[in-house]
């Protein structure tokens, strides 16, 4: 009994302490919540700073400049009488230029600083109490924070001005300190920093132009309130005018490089053209020749039967067969072998070589009938070209598919348009499939023939197990759009 009592009293004192419990718990997930918060906001603080600073640090430390533009705007070509004496063939006038005008900046520099000392070594003789003269090794540190920039910034603007920044506080100092007018900038250092501004507006990214204009501004509005504006506004016309120069460059630089690319691509798109006519002209003329001389060189024997006679005439006309096949394939390889890429110059087949297909066609045991009308003088050559192709193949697909086979080759003028017609029946060898036809680029080739010509081809099987192509080739030069 005093177990269970003791049980029950330790259930309550457990009950009691569960709610704290929970208390705890979720006190813990509310400071773990408010601390991932914390940690957020000060990594979104820590981004933000960065994107600040980053221009900031490229401009004095971590920035470069681009290289020099490729073609100099002014170079001076040294005469040949003189190259010995010089170091260099030619001489950019701008870099010549900017050493000149650093020269001179130098001079006056030193020259003015000079006149001021003496003006303040005077007024300290006559008032003890007035600013003595400067030290000497100040004048020539201010001439060189004024000229070295001038010469740095062509090749190097980006260490131009930070030797101008750098430099800035020992021209203001010695201006302030001995200087005789208003506000305290010195008239070489107002010619040197909007150059310096401007080269690297020019040569260097947004980023770091916006840093150095930043600081630029800062700067002037410590040194000399009062002249801020007007000085933040030379400044920030020299920065904006290289600025667009550097974006039209850039603008041109892309021009180009696209203009590159398109005849790049079209030089490509010519190449692939050209392959396909060559291999279009080799598939016609290998698989006809080759499919003749076969066939002949199959059948002679049979005919000669052992006569000597036309077993040579049987192989005579294989070799001339062989000889054709070889004059047509070197015509069309020629264009590969010349080293200036001339197109050939030897006359294409035309319609007056058919009867040539036909005799091969002929020999090889096929029955062929021709048909001709109209006005076929006088077409163009690519026209006549694709034409004697284009039944130079479908006699071909014949002798392989259908030997033996009576072929009909129909060739019509219809106004402007050049109607082709060949279809032959059954082959007499059993397993002569005409669906077999479609396995090659045969009829692919017929396609292209008369689509470049801007015409129709349609080839295809019909009843009684025979095969018909029909095309329709336009004579009139087709229009550009």
């Amino acid at each position: 009994m005093i177990l269970v009592q003791r049980a029950r009293s330790l259930g309550r004192s457990l009950a009691r302490l569960r709610p704290w419990g929970r208390a705890r718990e979720g006190a813990a997930e509310t400071a773990g919540a408010r601390d991932e918060g914390r940690g957020e906001r000060a990594e979104r603080v820590k981004r933000a700073g960065q994107v600040v600073g980053r221009p900031f640090a490229l401009a004095l430390f971590q920035g470069d400049a681009d290289p020099p533009p490729a073609t100099r705007r002014l170079r001076l070509k040294v005469p040949r009488q003189m190259e010995a004496l010089v170091p260099y063939q030619s001489w950019d006038l701008v870099q010549v230029a900017d050493l000149l005008l650093a020269f001179v900046l130098y001079g006056i520099t030193i020259s003015t600083t000079l006149d001021w000392n003496e003006s303040a070594a005077r007024a300290y003789a006559a008032d003890p109490a007035a600013h003595g003269p400067a030290p000497l090794i100040f004048s020539y540190l201010a001439a060189i924070g004024v000229s070295l920039p001038v010469a740095l910034r062509d090749r190097w603007p980006l260490a131009a001005w930070r030797v101008a920044f750098v430099m800035s506080p020992v021209v203001i100092w010695l201006t302030l300190s001995i200087g005789e007018g208003e506000p305290p900038y010195i008239i070489t250092a107002i010619i040197m920093y909007p150059l310096v501004l401007y080269s690297v507006a020019v040569r260097c990214e947004r980023r770091i132009t916006a840093g150095v204009w930043v600081l630029t501004v800062l700067t002037l509005w410590i040194v000399h309130p009062d002249s801020m504006f007007i000085a933040s506004i030379i400044a920030s016309v020299a920065v904006l005018f290289g600025y667009n120069v550097r974006a039209r460059r850039t603008a041109t630089a892309r021009l180009v490089e696209e203009e590159q690319r398109t005849r790049q691509a079209e030089g490509a798109q010519a190449v692939l053209e050209e392959r396909a006519r060559i291999a279009r002209e080799l598939h016609d003329v290998v698989a006809h020749h080759m499919s003749v001389i076969a066939i002949q060189a199959e059948a002679v024997p049979l005919k000669a039967a052992g006569d000597v006679a036309q077993l040579e005439a049987g192989l005579a006309e294989i070799r001339g067969l062989s000889l054709e096949a070889i004059a047509e394939l070197r015509q069309v390889l020629g264009v590969l072998r010349d080293p200036q890429g001339r197109t050939d110059t030897a006359p294409q087949p035309g319609l007056d070589r058919i009867d040539e297909l036909v005799s091969n066609a002929r020999a090889t045991g096929l029955a062929v009938l021709v048909k001709r009308s109209g006005a076929l003088d006088g077409l163009p050559q690519a026209v006549e070209l694709s034409a004697y192709r284009i039944v130079q193949e479908s006699l071909s697909n014949a002798m392989r598919h259908a030997p033996g086979a009576t072929v009909a080759v129909e060739i019509a003028r219809r106004g402007e348009e050049l109607r082709l017609r060949v279809a032959n029946g059954a082959g007499t060898e059993p397993g002569t499939a005409q669906e077999a036809r479609g396995a090659g680029q045969g009829l692919v080739g017929m396609r292209e023939r008369a689509v470049l010509l801007g015409g129709t081809l349609d080839a295809g099987p019909v009843a009684g197990g025979g095969f018909e192509v029909l095309a329709a080739l336009p004579i009139a030069e087709r229009k550009s759009v």
